[in-house]
């Protein structure tokens, strides 16, 4: 007992001495006279910091707004070659059809000469077996009633026999008529469909030099704004520093009054802590509980979360995970993105959802418009978030508590990131 007792009073004296951190002596407290003297000049240097501090907002936001720019300009050639994947598939098919039309027409066209020969065959047949009639053109210069009635008995004589040539002739005629209209129709698609890929391709090129300009612009304007931001942040140190006046003693006075106060309070509470943490039995270690499992919203946040740290490539990522990025001709190219495996931003929704049976489109614009849209402020955990314009320039997934999941920008990985407001669309995309 003597000795739990002795342990118990070496602890308070702990407390009491050295847990709580100790108050330094206090400063100097300036006289009303002195303060009042010096109250002028630190009116000034606070209306100072207020100039600098409004100068480095604006120069910061200027900086989101061109990073969002480019962003804006590498989602619109993202969704350009996306166009022109699919219109060049769109045209192999037509010329796939026009081949087989064409083969079908040209089958025809042979079966029209079969016909053709076998009904000049039957006519000269006819004639060796001493019909009066030699050719239809015969039928038509008979000059005799005997003529005629000998050119009709030939005529029934065909339909009798079933070797109505003639008929089959026209049939095979019309068969392939309109194989070969199918056929150049076919091929008329094949060639618009081409078209519409070629000019999908100097979209996709275009847009890649539109972001490749932004980029350079932006990042002259970066380099320029970060000087400024440099410059300012030292000026308002520098006049953060200069406010020290006795106007500034009797605050720093005020404050050691208050921490000398919260010491002693600190110093109590801690005392009757120890106390009662002698007498009474080590509280259990709570047991974390179980995350959610089973859902379908969670299995597409725990897939995104799951490639937190893989890096960013741009045009990157499928249903099946991190692919090669693409060349867009600026950003991406300037980071290397075609030789990494990785994620951009909608690559990475692709993957999740995938998870569930839900297969987005790799373009971040396209996927605003792939489900119910909720608005922001009642966004619940597995609704995809996006920026800019039709919600073009960026895409994101809700975790809850404000916090996301995203594929940002060349350079980074994927990560877990606040949600930003600036430039936010207003409403949410909801799949499940």
């Amino acid at each position: 007992m003597l000795t739990r007792l002795s342990a118990v009073l070496v602890f308070l004296t702990a407390v009491l001495t050295g847990t709580a951190n100790a108050v330094p002596p206090p400063p100097p407290n300036p006289s009303d006279s002195e303060i009042s003297a010096s109250r002028a000049e630190a009116d000034a240097k606070a209306a100072r910091v207020g100039e600098l501090t409004g100068r480095l907002t604006q120069a910061e936001s200027r900086l989101q707004e061109l990073m969002d720019d480019v962003a804006y300009k590498r989602e619109l050639a993202n969704k350009a070659r996306v166009d022109l994947e699919t219109a060049i598939s769109e045209a192999e098919a037509a010329r796939r059809e026009a081949t087989a039309a064409r083969v079908q027409a040209d089958a025809a066209s042979k079966a029209v000469e079969e016909s053709r020969r076998a009904l000049d065959e039957f006519a000269a047949a006819s004639y060796a077996q001493g019909s009066t009639v030699g050719s239809f053109s015969a039928y038509f210069g008979a000059k005799s009633p005997e003529d005629l009635l000998a050119r009709a008995q030939l005529l029934e004589a065909v339909s009798s026999s079933s070797l109505n040539r003639l008929d089959q002739v026209t049939r095979d005629q019309g068969t392939a008529a309109n194989l070969d209209a199918a056929a150049r129709a076919a091929l008329q698609k094949a060639e618009s469909k081409q078209a519409a890929a070629d000019e999908a391709k100097k979209v996709a090129e275009q847009a890649q030099q539109v972001a490749a300009d932004a980029h350079n612009a932006q990042a002259a304007a970066t380099s320029e704004l970060q000087s400024n931001k440099d410059a300012v942040e030292r000026e308002l140190v520098a006049a953060r520093g200069e406010v020290n006046g006795l106007e500034a003693q009797r605050r720093q006075y005020d404050q050691w009054v208050d921490a000398k106060k919260r010491e002693e309070e600190e110093n109590a509470r801690r005392a009757a802590a120890a106390a009662a943490a002698a007498q009474a039995p080590a509280p259990q270690r709570p047991v974390a509980a179980a995350a959610p499992s089973g859902s379908r919203v969670q299995t597409v946040i725990n897939r995104a979360l799951a490639q937190r740290g893989v890096i960013y490539a741009w045009g990157g990522g499928n249903y099946n995970g991190p692919t090669y990025g693409v060349r867009d001709g600026g950003v991406a190219d300037s980071y290397g993105d075609y030789r990494k495996i990785g994620f951009d931003c909608s690559g990475l929704m692709m993957y999740a959802f995938a998870g569930v049976g839900v297969y987005l489109p790799h373009y971040s614009g396209y996927q605003y418009n792939s489900g119910r849209k909720v608005p922001l402020s009642q966004m619940a955990p597995g609704d995809m978030i996006f920026w800019g314009p039709g919600g073009g320039t960026h895409v994101a997934l809700y975790l809850g508590g404000g916090m996301m999941v995203e594929a940002p920008h060349s350079g980074a990985v994927v990560r877990i990131s606040p949600v930003r407001y600036g430039g936010i669309m207003p409403y949410v995309t909801r799949m499940l």
